[in-house]
């Protein structure tokens, strides 16, 4: 039986590292000039990929270069940012219309794309149409911590393949069995991970950690069980990748996986630590079916009311997500979900900003 493969390399020239990864990985024999190439990068908020949250630019550049180099130049690079974030302005800001005028590569803003209906089992999932019907699919997510499922790599990535209204019933459906569902609604051809500098305590970065390294493999469970393994945990401790396995979307056998690792001599260490200050925050927090930006928001407030003193006289709980709908909760409300609540701040998402303005309203 062959065993599969992941590949790592390490250093700091990351345009150079990633076409000397997929050469290494002979990724060009099997594709052919005719094809429809997707690049799938993680833009969920409009900042720049030194604060950890997004995908590194020169990373996106060496995908390019290597294809456009070995005759295939019909490339697309597409995404959808987060509900409530505008994903035309984190191309403007991240540094993708650059890279788009550049290379003459076009940019989908997958808001404002079709969706094609998509069963896997018993789920029904949404899924936009240009990923879905791309000939080859590069998926390349940032390696990064995630307030509500630990971690974030390659099969949470795809959740920017599907309209907002599904990211909200992504929520509602729990996160965890939509996310591995979608691996196998959308299997990528290969995901190229960006384990430079993720932040490894909130999703939305400010919190870099460098790690300078560049991931890629064929089987998205098995890398999200690599990247689980290289920030301490166990893949069993991140849902979705046992259920992802479970239903045939990939495996997390790492035992029975081959690293080959590139570029030793620039490896700075074997594995990181995550934060746990999401989780610190969150024991403030009430959450039903909360969509991530509307939750990372929150973290975040908690995080700035923290940081200047006052959060330890917040005595009520906060209330956040979709499932309060129609109902009154008792504590302060998040979002125009908790509309029912005595005391709440609107906004689908509010602002980190608003948050804190409220809360802090609240404890004079």
């Amino acid at each position: 039986m062959i065993k599969q493969e992941l590949h790592v390399i390490y250093g700091t020239n990351y345009r150079q590292m990633v076409k000397d990864l997929l050469a290494k990985m002979q990724l060009a024999a099997g594709l052919d000039s005719q094809m429809q190439v997707a690049i799938k990068p993680n833009l969920v908020v409009a900042k720049e990929a030194s604060q950890g949250a997004t995908t590194t630019p020169a990373v996106i550049e060496g995908i390019i270069e290597y294809l456009q180099a070995n005759g295939i130049h019909n490339i697309s690079i597409m995404e959808g940012s987060w509900v409530g974030d505008d994903t035309k302005r984190a191309f403007r800001v991240c540094g993708y219309t650059d890279i788009a005028q550049k290379y003459g590569v076009p940019l989908y803003d997958l808001k404002d794309d079709d969706f094609l209906v998509k069963r896997v089992g018993e789920l029904e999932l949404k899924v936009c149409k240009k990923p879905l019907t791309a000939d080859f699919l590069i998926n390349v997510p940032v390696l990064k911590a995630h307030c509500q499922t630990l971690l974030t790599c390659a099969l949470k990535n795809l959740k920017g393949c599907i309209p907002d209204s599904e990211k909200r019933r992504f929520h509602q459906m729990g996160l965890m069995k939509p996310i591995a569902y979608l691996g196998k609604a959308l299997p990528p051809g290969i995901t190229i991970v960006d384990a430079i500098a993720g932040d490894l305590t909130f999703e939305e970065g400010g919190n870099p950690v460098r790690m300078d390294r560049i991931i890629a493999g064929r089987d998205p469970v098995l890398l999200d069980a690599y990247a689980a393994w290289l920030l301490g945990y166990s893949p069993s401790d991140i849902e979705y990748i046992g259920i992802a396995e479970r239903i045939g979307a990939g495996s997390a056998d790492l035992a029975g996986a081959q690293i080959i690792e590139h570029n030793t001599e620039h490896k700075q260490a074997s594995r990181f630590q995550p934060g746990n200050r999401a989780k610190q925050l969150a024991r403030h927090v009430i959450a039903k079916e909360a969509c991530s930006a509307c939750y990372g928001s929150l973290i975040h407030a908690l995080q700035r009311l923290e940081d200047n003193g006052t959060l330890r006289l917040l005595k009520q709980p906060v209330c956040i997500g979709q499932g309060y709908q129609g109902q009154a909760a008792a504590g302060l409300g998040i979002g125009q979900c908790l509309r029912q609540c005595g005391s709440y701040v609107p906004g689908c998402p509010p602002t980190a900003k608003s948050i804190v303005d409220f809360l802090e309203k609240q404890l004079r």
